[in-house]
């Protein structure tokens, strides 16, 4: 009989309905703060990019990234471009044009002297001519023929200068083309000096070794890095909750602390970026200013990596409980189950501002009533149930 009584109470004990063991919290007063959240990097405030004015050979730049510059110094030099290399036919034909220019020289000079025999026959017959006429023994249009063959023999003599002239600047041209080739020793008596528009750090190198460069191209990068801002991409749904003077804390800069700012400009301008998962997002640059004492934050430099967090909404004294506690109920409401005497009650509540951790209640709850904080499907109203922190 006595055995019978103990598995009958062994049953009952086994089948007896017991409560579920669930996680809550008390819904307490406090500060809430809601803030969009991203990760953001530092930047030079003023860059200057010291390009190439003129295509050139610029000489290795003795610069390293870090080193101060004043403004004016030099930071690049750039010679003349080198000439070219001549290949075995090249240089057989810039001896060919060279002969040729000496032939052409050789012929421009006969010709000239030519001219000039002419020319100083001409006038010596012009003379001739003209004391023949004041004997009366030639007539006038006779003078006139030798006048007129005295300018055209000294016009073509002039012809014929300019053709020397010609033919031995070709010449020079010639020999030029084979004196200054790059295989040989040059001597650049021009060069242009670069020079920085500011006194900063050397921030980029684009090009330290010597080589040629065209017009435009980027050399160093200068600016001062005491004079930092960051700039963060926000989601444009979250952007447009930003606006100039909200204040920003970040956070995880490598040193001790939050630093403190302020934004700047929120730019009206969204760009497409493609996320981690290839989505598309349309995101917004925000820039803000560090306004904590410069000596907290000194060893911060161009392109350092930060979080920042906007402060969008914040007040003190908010009854607040988990986010994870509410859920949708009825027609667009939220509720959340209440703990009474061991039993969890449905409860419709009015909610306010949410940080994705806590969340504001407006109504429908007291402070110190206790909440479950992960409800399932499983917990119903009047599910007997029991705190994990009571066990």
């Amino acid at each position: 009989m006595l055995l019978l009584v103990a598995v009958a109470a062994a049953l009952v004990w086994g089948y007896w309905p017991r409560p579920m063991l669930v996680e809550a919290a008390p819904a307490i007063r406090g500060s809430l703060s809601v803030t969009v959240d991203e990760e953001g990097k530092t930047r030079v405030i003023d860059r200057y990019v010291v390009s190439a004015p003129v295509a050139g050979y610029a000489r290795r730049i003795q610069l390293d990234v870090g080193d101060r510059v004043q403004q004016g110094q030099v930071a690049v030099e750039l010679e003349p471009l080198r000439s070219d290399v001549l290949d075995p036919r090249r240089r057989a034909e810039a001896r060919a044009r060279e002969a040729a220019g000496e032939a052409s020289l050789d012929a421009a000079e006969a010709k000239s002297r030519a001219a000039r025999a002419d020319a100083e026959y001409a006038a010596r017959e012009y003379e001739r001519k003209q004391r023949l006429w004041k004997s009366r023994t030639i007539s006038q249009e006779a003078l006139e023929a030798a006048r007129n063959q005295k300018l055209r023999t000294a016009a073509d003599l002039r012809s014929a200068q300019f053709a020397v002239d010609v033919a031995r600047h070709e010449l020079e041209a010639a020999r030029t083309a084979l004196a200054f080739s790059a295989a040989q020793v040059e001597s650049n008596g021009e060069w242009v000096q670069v020079k920085s528009p500011v006194a900063g750090t050397v921030l980029k190198l684009h090009q330290k070794s010597e080589g040629v460069v065209p017009a435009g191209q980027a050399l160093v990068e200068v600016g001062d890095p005491r004079a930092l801002e960051v700039v963060v991409d926000l989601l444009s749904a979250d952007a447009v909750r930003v606006e100039p003077g909200t204040r920003v804390l970040f956070d995880r800069w490598g040193g001790e602390g939050l630093l403190e700012g302020v934004v700047r400009v929120v730019e009206p301008t969204g760009f497409t970026k493609i996320s981690a998962l290839g989505i598309e997002e349309q995101r917004v640059w925000v820039i803000s200013d560090i306004t904590s004492p410069r000596e907290h934050w000194e060893r911060l430099g161009d392109g350092y990596r930060l979080e920042a967090s906007f402060l969008i909404w914040r007040q003190d004294d908010v009854l607040q409980v988990p986010a994870s506690a509410l859920f949708r109920h009825g027609d667009n409401q939220w509720a959340v189950f209440v703990i009474t005497e061991g039993v969890a009650r449905r409860r419709v509540v009015e909610v306010g501002r949410n940080n994705g951790l806590v969340s504001q209640v407006i109504g429908g709850l007291k402070e110190g009533e206790w909440v479950i904080t992960h409800p399932d499907d499983t917990i119903e109203d009047g599910t007997k149930i029991k705190p994990r922190n009571e066990e």
